[in-house]
């Protein structure tokens, strides 16, 4: 809900379990707070910052501009601080001073080639510079089920000449206080989205991507909590981008005791000339808010994703339980090599096969090939309806693997077309994966993907696509960019990249699209929009996934894992771990499997039938559940995911434990989430105990008793 106190010129946005307000004082649109719901009526203009200090310049009354916590802070009238905006006019003038003109409430409010969070009612306020002539829309958009708030900001030059943004951060907040931690998730290649926790200081701390993709290095995500908060209790608020190209996230402890958190777009090598009338869109950033830990925090990020951002045709639906070829037979296949994998998934309860990297082109290994995207005859001479028919035959559905962002100098695209590959005047271009990036800032270029895939799509049955992107750009220049538009490639990249997915995956509503980028290098708000889950990472060791999918449901909800079973030793590490804890930590997640499935025992492909039963009785928790992280891996032994139903009639506890001890600590793990009065059932064990009791207390299992990386899963029914 959305309200507006003329008398006090206070705006109050309620949200679930939030309030978020504002008001405006002396032409300022000054932020007031955010978190917990209070009373919309209380005169909010008393807090407020008083001047201190000589060297602060006042606005008219008695504050300061770096006193005072402005909504859309920008550079030149005072505030010192980290700008949200900057602006250069045509004589090199970087000062501007937004005030207040107006509001209005948006219905369906949708930003320009951004993908836009849907379901909330949105509040856009007018800011406006008539000196520099600029004007800042921002919009607020709140939601009645989700401790959220979706922010974003409109730029239109209103003047005569011409207007440079040097820096365009879709949001700011201020937080009262600087008594708080700083939390990120960095990462690498096969260990994406490891958490980070510093505390704030006075100055700036800033994480960022510069690689024109969210990336593995850091995750475009970060939460401010308390000092003393911890996974259960203790405010926590956080900013997540719904974006997915180069981003910057800044928090800055204040000297007048605020703590300021803003980002967006990077303005590393950015700049963006507007002309006279023209408009830029931030893409949105997502603010959270909850009481009760990090837990909480990431519960509301869950929440917001499964409602107002991933694609409702799919968010809840069952997902496909896919068998993938890849590590089974990388770029070595044929009908023959194919065929036994197929027949070997019926009856398993597995209802897609996916055909990985290699079907395509001239394409035997990774260096040539990719840019053609017609059937490698070489391979499949009869191209891919014999698999196809295959899978029908076996009760199963077929995918196939894309990554139509890129392009390898072997090629027929590339001969055809060298000025369409990624390049700078002068240099060599540089191959990472022996493969160039497409330039997808051209219109021509998104013609010829969009015609290519959808043609593979059109004219065979496909169910299932899996869009893959195997390296990050480097060279940022588009020879055939306008002029306006060569200072902002990386962005320019975003919306070309959204152009797509808008004109390939919604075109084909019945295809089931997974995102992902050599593992989970692009997991991101802005990705979820268009696929309902992610490659988590090329690290199917379960070990390492205990790791790698803590950290992500930091901010990302289970469901929008993709988690696989892999064959052992692993592929990327070398470790053995038993097939159950495999299969426990690929069922907090979308699961599936990435082996072969015709070299293994009568009693392996039973386990993955009855592994797969399971997982779908209770797949209801995976896709709109509630996740309680119960124990820690970076700080302890063991690995512990609780998810609880909303209704809180049933649960599953899977625990791990990392390494075994020698006289090791009895540990009785602590449930919280399930309703306190009721009692509940624990199959596995018989026994029953009430949910105060299991939060309280603790699960009686004796963790001491699993041994190096070995699994046990609970299930709890309400009685």
């Amino acid at each position: 809900m959305i309200s507006f106190d003329e008398k006090n010129a206070i705006f109050t946005l309620t949200g679930k379990g939030t309030t978020y307000a504002m008001g405006v004082v002396d032409g300022v649109l000054e932020h007031r707070y955010f978190g917990a719901p209070i009373h919309a009526g209380d005169d909010l203009s008393l807090f407020r910052g008083e001047a201190a200090g000589s060297f602060e310049a006042r606005i008219p009354g008695t504050v300061s501009q770096n006193q005072i916590s402005a909504e859309a802070p920008a550079y030149g009238r005072g505030d010192y601080r980290e700008p949200m905006l900057v602006f250069r006019g045509e004589e090199g003038e970087t000062t501007v001073d937004l005030r207040y003109v107006g509001y209005r409430i948006v219905r369906d409010h949708k930003l320009a080639g951004l993908p836009t969070s849907f379901g909330g009612e949105t509040l856009a306020v007018t800011l406006s510079d008539p000196v520099r002539g600029v004007s800042v829309e921002l919009f607020y958009t709140v939601f009645d089920d989700a401790p959220a708030v979706a922010r974003s900001a409109r730029i239109k030059n209103t003047g005569k000449g011409k207007l440079k943004i040097l820096r365009a951060y879709s949001a700011a907040l201020d937080l009262p206080g600087n008594g708080y931690d700083l939390i990120t998730l960095y990462g690498a290649w096969v260990r994406e989205r490891m958490p980070e926790r510093t505390p704030v200081r006075h100055g700036v701390i800033s994480v960022d991507s510069k690689r024109v993709s969210s990336s593995a290095t850091e995750n475009p995500f970060a939460a401010v909590v308390e000092r003393t908060a911890t996974e259960n209790a203790g405010r926590a608020y956080g900013l997540a981008l719904v974006y997915s190209s180069s981003w910057k996230i800044s928090v800055e402890g204040a000297q007048n005791g605020s703590t300021r958190l803003l980002g967006g777009i990077s303005d590393f090598a950015f700049s963006k000339t507007l002309s006279p009338g023209e408009t830029f869109d931030t893409p949105e950033a997502v603010f959270a808010f909850s009481p009760d830990g990090l837990g909480g925090l990431s519960r509301a990020f869950h929440d917001y994703a499964r409602e107002h951002l991933m694609n409702p045709a799919f968010v809840k639906r069952p997902r496909p339980i896919v068998v993938n070829n890849w590590e089974a037979t990388y770029f070595d296949f044929d009908y023959e090599r194919l065929y036994p994998i197929i027949d070997a998934a019926e009856g398993t309860g597995i209802d897609t096969f996916v055909l990985d990297d290699g079907w395509f082109g001239a394409r035997n290994n990774d260096s040539a090939g990719l840019g053609d995207w017609t059937v490698n005859r070489s391979k499949l001479p009869e191209g891919l309806t014999p698999l196809i028919e295959r899978c029908h035959a076996r009760g199963l559905k077929f995918g196939l693997w894309f990554e139509p962002e890129m392009v390898n100098p072997d090629s027929d695209l590339y001969r055809a077309h060298p000025d369409w590959a990624i390049s700078c005047p002068g240099y060599e271009p540089l191959l990472s994966r022996r493969q160039l990036v497409l330039d997808i800032t051209r219109p021509e270029v998104r013609d010829y993907i969009v015609s290519a895939v959808n043609r593979v799509l059109s004219e065979n049955a496909i169910d299932y696509v899996k869009w893959d992107s195997n390296r990050n750009v480097t060279e940022l220049f588009s020879s055939a960019a306008a002029e306006n538009d060569r200072e902002c490639f990386a962005h320019a990249y975003a919306l070309g990249l959204y152009d797509l997915f808008e004109r390939i995956v919604f075109a084909n509503p019945g295809v089931f699209f997974e995102g992902c980028s050599g593992g989970g290098a692009r997991f991101d708000f802005g990705m979820l929009y268009y696929f309902p889950q992610i490659w988590t990472s090329d690290d199917t060791d379960a070990g390492m996934r205990c790791l790698i999918q803590y950290g992500t449901s930091y901010v990302y909800p289970p469901s929008a894992m993709s988690c696989h079973v892999a064959a052992c030793p692993n592929h990327q590490n070398g470790r053995t771990t038993p097939f159950f804890t495999r299969c426990a930590v690929a069922h907090l997640g979308a699961t599936g499997f990435e082996l072969d499935l015709s070299k293994l025992p009568d009693e392996e492909r039973n386990a993955i039938r009855e592994q797969n039963e399971l997982f779908r009785r209770d797949e209801d928790l995976i896709l709109s559940g509630d996740l309680y992280r119960v124990a820690d891996p970076f700080s302890g032994n063991l690995f512990g995911f609780l998810i609880v139903s909303k209704d809180r009639s049933k649960a599953t506890l899977t625990l791990v434990k990392l390494l075994a001890e020698t006289n090791a600590e009895h540990l009785f793990p602590r449930l919280p989430g399930l309703d306190p009065a009721a009692s509940y059932f624990i199959e596995e064990s018989g026994a029953t105990f009430h949910g105060d009791t299991l939060a309280e207390v603790g699960l009686p299992f004796d963790c001491r008793k699993l041994g190096d990386f070995t699994a046990a899963v609970f299930h709890l029914r309400r009685v």
